[in-house]
């Protein structure tokens, strides 16, 4: 029976009673003290002897409690990397120095920010640059991660006279849609290019004859293939949080490209005082 110790341990939890039910309690609670403590110890914590833990050790198949611990160690151990690297991904570490996490961080920015110069459609960006400065009305969309560069791009725009609104969520999404008309812009910003209320709120806006925008890195999602103008970030959408990253800055490149192509457009916006405004 010896193999994954967590996974048979769990797996023999509901027939398990008293003391080697709390010893079994306490290694699914705490597998790193469990992977490192002695017999005593551990039989200490869960009120009970030592002897509690061979027997649990011999029901598992393994040849008393130290092999039992080495074997939660090694599995603890796996599911650590496994997680960290779903993630965080494997171009870090969880032992690597601070320098070496800035580096990587540093040069994954580097990286994504020239793949982002080199996929943008700067026709399209004007494109859509023109439609905001021409539009009575700016609606943005964007929901967890992609609301930070869609909330800023809002706020920079109305710093500039742009009629400008933000929005997250399905009701949000919906009334949004409903409200735009013709000339008006309804954007989406999304690293995925898959999300339900995006796509119900560029189809209320396309159907009410509004422009549709979107800026992601997943130029044949969903998302984009509603949309009339698709500004490409170039950092395909990735499984884990470094790729994420990434994809963020060019969001971000993306976004403030945008603004300053309006901004260059609306020249005497700028610089006008805004009352209670403290902010630049």
């Amino acid at each position: 029976m010896a193999g994954e110790p967590l996974q048979s341990i769990k797996a023999l939890l509901p027939e398990l009673t008293g003391a080697t039910r709390r010893v079994a309690d306490l290694i699914l609670t705490d597998p790193e003290r469990a992977g490192r403590s002695s017999i005593t110890s551990l039989a200490a914590a869960a009120d009970t002897s030592p002897a509690t833990l061979t027997r649990l050790a011999g029901t598992l198949g393994h040849d008393g409690f130290p092999a039992l611990r080495a074997a939660i160690a090694t599995e603890h151990g796996r599911d650590l990397q496994a997680g960290w690297e779903r993630d965080i991904g494997t171009a870090i570490t969880p032992a690597d120095p601070a320098d070496r996490v800035l580096d990587v961080l540093a040069g994954t920015h580097a990286q994504a920010l020239r793949s982002a110069v080199a996929a943008i459609d700067l026709a399209a960006a004007e494109r859509l640059a023109d439609a905001i400065t021409g539009a009575g009305r700016i609606s943005i969309f964007g929901e967890w991660g992609d609301a930070i560069p869609a909330e800023e791009l809002q706020l920079r725009l109305l710093r500039i006279g742009r009629p400008a609104w933000f929005h997250r969520g399905r009701r949000e999404a919906a009334v949004a849609g409903r409200l735009l008309g013709p000339r008006d812009v309804a954007l989406v910003i999304s690293r995925s290019g898959r999300h339900p209320d995006a796509a119900e709120f560029l189809r209320l806006a396309g159907a009410a004859g509004a422009i549709t925008a979107v800026i992601t890195g997943m130029t044949d999602s969903p998302l984009a293939r509603a949309s009339d103008l698709v500004i490409d970030t170039g950092i395909k959408d990735g499984p884990n949080w470094t790729d994420y990253f990434a994809g963020r800055a060019t969001d971000a490149l993306a976004a403030g490209l945008i603004f300053v192509l309006v901004a260059q457009r609306t020249p005497d916006s700028l610089g006008i005082p805004i009352q209670g405004d403290e902010t630049e």
